[in-house]
């Protein structure tokens, strides 16, 4: 183990999340990692998983034992799928670790909603209380003070970011927003389907789980506390036959009079210090292929004057922003380190 570095354990190293934290934490200057497990590939190198990982690691997959995990790392990543994900955090915390918890276990407060929305009781109700939702922009205090962080989902991070700003300012009329959003079939996971197959995918364009995605309560649980009050929203997610990214596209009623220029200018105060905000010039939108690998999370606004509404456009990389860049960022605020540690890069594909 290093003596210089924080060392890491990525639980769950087999899946997109968990390739993905290995690629960034591989330019991490304050951090190693020391462990990675996976159940289905134990014994078998990650290079062999991830084979663009070649030459930069040796490390091979084990089993999950949490008390032979916890004596090589200080801090853990969970990249395991809900429900799963809520004994490893349990065991990993009465280790004394501070953990980063990628899957939806820890993501909603209120336990009977988790069981109304993921099917499945949670088994530790009380540790909810001790979870704070990691997303920076706009709980980074609490954060830094946390040692179990439920790292957002994909969806939530690109349209929570994008409407905040008028949320919170009240600038907006709560029953009227409307979210649609676009993803990239590894949102899905790496474990194959027939829905996610190449030939069912490609070409096509489909709107899915229309009023029934497990986002939802996500996304209207954070509303709901920067409005102060429950508030229900419109939410449908498509499939795009693309590898990576999520564009979100936000409608919403202005409970005032503004122009572009002055929500524009809104978003800019809110956003001063968020390094991984990119707010675009008025007039120019986003596309994901420009926050592809990276942790940006580009917006673009407009007032449309005919309506009264506000569009806001929301790029982001649903394996980096919305995922395991995302959770690098949260454990860098825990930390703390810097809080662009690590993520310093525009993105690494063309």
């Amino acid at each position: 183990m290093s003596k210089e570095k924080l060392n890491i354990a990525i639980v769950g190293s087999s899946g997109y999340a968990g390739g993905e934290l290995m690629r960034i934490l591989l330019n991490h200057s304050m951090a190693v990692v020391t462990a990675i497990t996976s159940e289905k590939s134990a014994g078998k190198p990650i290079t062999s998983i991830f084979p663009h990982l070649a030459g930069l690691t040796s490390l091979v997959c084990e089993p999950l034992e949490p008390d032979a995990i916890a004596k090589k790392s200080d801090f853990v990543f969970l990249a395991l799928p809900h429900v799963t994900a809520q004994e490893a955090a349990f065991r990993f915390r009465k280790l004394g670790k501070k953990v980063v918890d990628l899957s939806a276990d820890y993501r909603l407060s209120d336990p009977a909603l988790y069981e109304t929305w993921y099917e499945h009781a949670h088994q530790y109700p009380e540790l909810l209380k001790d979870a704070v939702y990691g997303l920076p922009e706009l709980h980074r205090e609490k954060i830094k003070k946390a040692s179990l962080i439920a790292n957002p989902g994909c969806y939530p991070t690109g349209a929570i970011l994008g409407l905040a700003p008028l949320m919170q300012e009240g600038r907006v009329d709560l029953g009227s927003i409307i979210i649609d959003s676009k993803s990239g079939v590894s949102g899905a996971g790496r474990s194959p389907s027939l829905a996610h197959h190449y030939p069912e995918v490609n070409e096509g364009l489909m709107a899915y789980k229309i009023g029934t995605h497990r986002h939802t309560p996500e996304i209207e649980q954070e509303f709901s506390a920067l409005a102060g009050k429950q508030i229900t929203i419109s939410f449908t997610p498509h499939l795009v036959p693309m590898n990576r990214g999520i564009l979100t596209t936000i409608y919403a009623k202005l409970s005032f009079q503004a122009d572009t220029a002055q929500i524009h200018a809104l978003f800019q105060a809110y956003y001063n210090n968020a390094p991984f905000v990119r707010l675009l010039p008025i007039g120019q939108f986003p596309n994901v292929r420009n926050v592809r690998g990276s942790n940006f999370c580009d917006i673009g606004v407009y007032v449309d004057p005919r309506t009264g509404r506000v569009v806001v456009v929301t790029a982001i990389d649903n394996l980096v922003k919305g995922a395991s860049g995302q959770a690098i960022q949260n454990m860098n605020l825990m930390m703390g380190f810097n809080e662009a540690e690590g993520l310093r890069f525009a993105g690494i594909f063309p």
